[in-house]
Order: C-alpha cells, then structure tokens, then sequence
C-alpha cells in the first residue's frame, strides 16, 4: 500500500528546473524524518536531501547549492526543488518518511526509511 506519492517528474533540458512533490497517505510526516533518493539504471538507490522532524537538513554534495528541500506542514508535503538540473541527475525519484525512529534527526541510507513512494521519472536531456 502506498503511503507517498511523488509527482513533478518529467523531461528538462539542461539548466532547467523541477519542483518535485510528495504527499502522505494514511499517515502525517510530523514528528518523521523525511527524505528524497534518486536511482539511475543499473545504479544503487542513493539518497539525495533529508529533513529531519526538527529542521535540520542534509544535501548530497553533487546536489548541494542546486536543490531544495522543503515542507508545507498544512498540506502535510515535502518538496524538491531542483534547479540547475543536469544530465547525471536523470534518474527515479523517490520520498521517503522513517516512521520507526524517535530521533529528531534524518540519514540517507535506505535502510533508515519504512515508507517509500512510487517513485516519479526525472530525464535531464538536450
């Protein structure tokens, strides 16, 4: 049963942007961990951005300075704004949401997340 869903994925050209989306179902994101992957063909699932129940943030280095990690607490959301995208982001595109941990802190090891969306295609091509 799904309890994410993504959405904002699609087809950008180089320098371009895309916001992505991700809403929870049957669960709030409150007082989780929150976190975006990406997994490229034939590569592992990696994590990209993580935002922790209290704030804190973290960004992949390859990421970092070019993508944004955000809540909308009311809509019960987390968002990826992804500028600057370029062709080694091309990838699936997941949420995740750690429900099991009582730390007020976020990773970004699959291993650490219990709920996952569908996931949702970024292609950055020219």
């Amino acid at each position: 049963q799904l309890q994410l869903v993504e959405s904002g994925g699609g087809l950008v050209q180089p320098g371009g942007s895309l916001r992505l989306s991700c809403v929870a179902s049957r669960f709030t994101m409150d007082y989780h961990a929150l976190a975006w992957f990406r997994q490229a063909p034939g590569k592992e699932r990696e994590g990209i951005s993580c935002l922790s129940s209290s704030g804190s943030t973290y960004y992949r280095d390859s990421v970092r300075g070019r993508f944004t990690i955000s809540r909308d607490h009311a809509k019960d959301a987390l968002y990826l704004q992804m500028n600057n995208l370029q062709p080694e982001d091309t990838a699936v595109y997941f949420c995740a949401a750690d429900t099991r941990s009582p730390y007020e802190y976020c990773g970004n090891l699959v291993g650490e997340y219990d709920r996952w969306g569908q996931g949702t295609q970024v292609t950055v091509s020219s």
